[in-house]
Parts: structure tokens; C-alpha cells; sequence
């Protein structure tokens, strides 16, 4: 056996733990009951310790060696690249490291769960400071080891090759025309009426319809399922997708595109190159490109007229007793287009969204980095929550800096890929349109064309190319936010 056939042996291996560490972190958030917490938590913090004396087996460093000088094809090469990818970022943490950060997440995620209802700060921040100070270890290790700024070294794990720099040009040029594209789209919808859903709506009715729609966005039933959490998410592995919603049953627009969200980045899981299973060329390109995808599906797709006329039809047909005004696609359009600036990114319409995110990757940035410490954080985001939304989160830490999940286990450098994925989505509509006839495609009910066109530019590719690579070839160029600027001002303020 080749040194390289070595390599792919051993990564399939370790991506057996992989899938049960993932379907057992879906489990913790799904239906776990609370008293499992401990006893869970330190399972999966063996679990992560196994994996990561895997990952750090002496025999690698050779592995890597002899297979480097071995003759390989195009995609083995791809395959080797980002095994020796996840595996420098592997043994660049020390396993006592790995361990403690592994606890210290799932204490402080488990009592979050509580304590954002509770609004609880002080106990939170009291968990939240081991994870933090964990987290600036690891970025500080990182950095050393990869010449990198701490942060650089954090976002480098889900985006590999963006850097701070480019992201603050990036974001700055957003600041620069999105407050003023919000207050412009806020007037402009000033006027409109429209009927908001009163009344209840059951879970069970909800999740039917969910359904439904997922199956109009051709999910794979036999390879994943749909259930609920505190948070929204998308875990398990490529052959067994977990996705989950949340239910308000006082209204059903949010968990709806939640569900068609989710269903995007489940369809990128399921569609990733099977021939590849267990290897990270064959796992998602970066996390911007996952967000992509889910975005293409609740932004390009979901908020299409014409896709937003098939939500409307299947809702009217579930939810009976109720004004059928409110499911009309005229009605369901402002619905889903209605601009607001509210304290909640999850919820947060498309327009406002990149501010929240902005706000949190600036945050993050300068926490990592060290220039500010943790608890300085609730006054910072409430200044920046009034400069870029106009409201203020002064003592409401359950809508400003506890409202996501993504903290409280040192994800670090996670935040920036939402709204790098709508810069994506938009610019693969673009190129889309060039070759599908995208309206008469989403009017007819059957999006084939449109899931074809992804699988063979986005999909099948998993992680044979770089992000850059990936992008150029599926639209001809590197990342451009023109056409998120244009996607935006043409739905928000040129639509009659």
C-alpha cells in the first residue's frame, strides 16, 4: 500500500468518529434529555480526544513525506493537499488543549440554554471566560505556527485564504451604502398593507408543511430527516442529514424559510462527491460556500415571486380556518421581503442581515486579537447595535450578545461566512441565469435545472478546488459583491 493509499485509509477511519460525534452532537441539541448533559460532555470530550490522537499519529509526519514524492493524479493531489490541510491544523494543539475546550464548550452551550432565557449575563459570562480564554490559546497557538495574526489563524479553519484584511475592505464597502439602502427600502415599504398571520398555528401543522416544501426542494428523505432545537442547524454527516427548526406557533413565516435555509445546506451535504466519502476533498469547500448554499436556497430561490407563489398555495392548504388573504403571493411577497430592524440575526430580514453580522465578526475580530476583553462586550454591541440598526441592547443580553449558539463553544472566525455566502449566492445566480431560464424553471415546480446546474459547479466539486478555484470556474470570476449590492437594490428598490 502506498504511502498516499495510507493516508486515505486513515482519514476514512477517523471519519467513522466523526459521524457518530456528529450524530450525537445533533442528538445533545435535539432530544437529549437535560440530565444527560454531564455525562454526555464527557463522552464526546473522549470522543474528541480519540479523534484527535488519530489526527496526531507519529507515522503521519512520514506518511506525508513519502507521499508528497509519490505520482499522483489531479484529484489525488487535491486529496492530499487537504489531508495535509486538516492535519498541520490537527497537530498544531496540544491534546490537553483540545480536551479542555471541548469541555468548556459544552458546559457553557448546555447553561446557555437556560441562562439566554433567563437573560442571565453574569452566569453565562462565568462559563463564557474559560471558553474565551481557551479560545484565545488556540488562535495564539495557530497563529505561531502559521505566520498568521490570532484571528487570521481562526478564520483561516473555515475559510481558508480570506484574511482580516480583505474582509475589512470587503465590510467597510458595505458600511459605506447599506444603511442607507435600509432606511431607502423601510420608506419605500411604508406605504404597503399587508396581513400578518394571527392566531395558532400548530407545530405539527407547521412541520407538514415543511415537509412538503422540502420536498419541492427535492431533499433526500432516505439520507436525512428534519426535526427541532433552540437553534436552527444542519449536522449529521452526507448519508444521514439532520436539519432543524424552531416553531413559533403564534406565526409560521420564520420557521418556514428557516426549514428551506436548512434544506439548502442539506442538499450541498447530500450532493458532496460520494466517491470521495470520508476524505476532506470530498467534505464542503468552506463554510462561506456552505452559507452559499443555503442562502441560494431562503434568498435566490426562496424569495423568488414566483417559488414564493408555491409557499403561499401549500400553506393555504395547511393552515385552514384562516383569512385566505393571508395566503396570497401578493400578501406572502411583503411577508417575506419586509424590512425591519430588529435585534435578532436569525430572524433578521435580508437586507439587515449583513449589518448583524458585521457587528459580531468586528466583535470577534478584536476579541481574538486581544484588544478588547470579553466582558467588554455587551457595551460594545450595544454601541454598534445603535450605529448600524438604531437600537439598543443596554441590559437585554438575551437579544444582543447571548442570542447565538455560535460562542459558546469558541467557534471564532464563524460569523464572516454568512454574509460571504450571500456575496456567493448572488454571484451563482448570476452566472445561473446565463445558461437556466431561472423564472420559468422555479414557476414550473419542477427545479431540476437549477439543482443540476448546482451540483455541477458547487456540489460535485466538495473540496477538489480552492474557494477561489471553486468560484471562478462555476461564473468565470473570484468573488465580486457587486452582485450582492445589485441582487439587493433590484429586489428592495427597483421592484414596483
Amino acid at each position: 500500500m502506498s504511502a498516499f493509499e495510507k493516508l486515505k485509509a486513515h482519514s476514512q477511519k477517523l471519519s467513522h468518529f466523526q459521524h457518530l460525534a456528529a450524530i450525537c452532537g445533533w442528538d445533545q441539541a435535539a432530544v437529549m434529555p437535560s440530565g444527560g448533559s454531564q455525562a454526555r460532555s464527557e463522552a464526546m470530550a473522549e470522543l474528541s480526544v480519540h479523534m484527535h490522537n488519530l489526527q496526531t499519529q507519529p507515522q503521519l509526519a512520514d506518511w506525508f513525506a513519502e507521499a508528497e514524492q509519490e505520482s499522483l493524479n489531479a484529484q489525488d493531489s487535491a486529496t492530499l493537499r487537504e489531508l495535509k490541510r486538516t492535519w498541520l491544523q490537527a497537530n498544531v494543539l496540544p491534546e490537553s488543549l483540545v480536551q479542555a475546550k471541548s469541555l468548556a464548550g459544552s458546559k457553557c452551550e448546555h447553561a446557555w440554554r437556560t441562562q439566554r432565557g433567563q437573560n442571565d449575563w453574569q452566569g453565562f459570562e462565568k462559563n463564557w471566560a474559560e471558553v474565551v480564554k481557551l479560545s484565545q490559546e488556540e488562535a495564539q497557538i495557530r497563529a505561531e505556527a502559521t505566520g498568521l495574526s490570532a484571528y487570521d489563524a481562526m478564520l483561516d479553519i473555515y475559510e481558508p485564504g480570506t484574511t482580516t484584511e480583505s474582509l475589512d475592505v470587503l465590510f467597510s464597502d458595505v458600511k459605506s451604502w447599506l444603511p442607507e439602502m435600509i432606511d431607502q427600502a423601510i420608506e419605500k415599504q411604508s406605504a404597503e398593507k399587508f396581513i400578518e398571520p394571527q392566531g395558532r398555528f400548530p407545530s405539527e401543522t407547521q412541520k407538514a408543511l415543511g415537509l412538503d416544501v422540502m420536498k419541492l426542494l427535492q431533499f433526500d428523505f432516505e439520507h436525512g430527516r428534519l426535526d427541532e432545537s433552540v437553534h436552527p442547524f444542519c449536522g449529521g454527516v452526507p448519508s444521514d442529514v439532520r436539519i432543524t427548526t424552531r416553531y413559533d406557533e403564534q406565526e409560521f413565516v420564520q420557521s418556514l424559510m428557516g426549514i428551506v435555509h436548512e434544506t439548502g445546506h442539506a442538499r450541498y451535504e447530500q450532493g458532496l462527491p460520494k466517491s470521495l466519502a470520508g476524505l476532506p476533498s470530498g467534505e464542503a469547500r468552506s463554510m462561506g460556500i456552505h452559507e452559499s448554499q443555503s442562502l441560494f436556497f431562503e434568498m435566490q430561490v426562496g424569495r423568488h415571486d414566483a417559488f414564493i407563489a408555491h409557499l403561499a398555495r401549500l400553506a393555504g392548504q395547511h393552515f385552514t380556518g384562516h383569512d385566505a388573504n393571508l395566503f396570497s403571493q401578493d400578501n406572502f411577497q411583503k411577508l417575506y421581503t419586509r424590512v425591519k430592524k430588529d435585534f435578532i440575526r436569525v430572524d433578521a430580514d435580508e437586507l439587515t442581515y449583513p449589518a448583524h453580522v458585521i457587528l459580531r465578526y468586528e466583535i470577534e475580530r478584536d476579541l481574538i486579537n486581544g484588544q478588547i476583553k470579553h466582558t467588554d462586550i455587551p457595551e460594545l454591541w450595544d454601541l454598534k447595535m445603535q450605529s448600524y440598526l438604531g437600537l439598543s441592547t443596554k441590559d437585554n443580553y438575551k437579544n444582543g450578545c447571548m442570542q447565538d449558539i455560535h460562542w459558546t463553544d469558541g467557534a471564532f472566525g464563524y460569523f464572516p461566512s454568512y454574509t460571504l455566502g450571500a456575496m456567493y449566492a448572488a454571484q451563482f445566480m448570476a452566472s445561473m441565469k446565463q445558461s437556466v431560464d431561472v423564472d420559468s424553471v422555479i414557476q414550473s415546480g419542477d427545479l431540476t435545472p437549477i439543482f443540476t446546474w448546482l451540483s455541477d459547479n458547487i456540489w460535485s466539486k466538495g473540496s477538489l478546488l480552492t474557494t477561489d478555484e471553486l468560484v471562478k470556474q462555476a461564473t468565470g470570476e473570484t468573488l465580486n459583491a457587486t452582485y450582492f449590492k445589485q441582487h439587493l437594490k433590484t429586489r428592495y428598490l427597483n421592484n414596483a
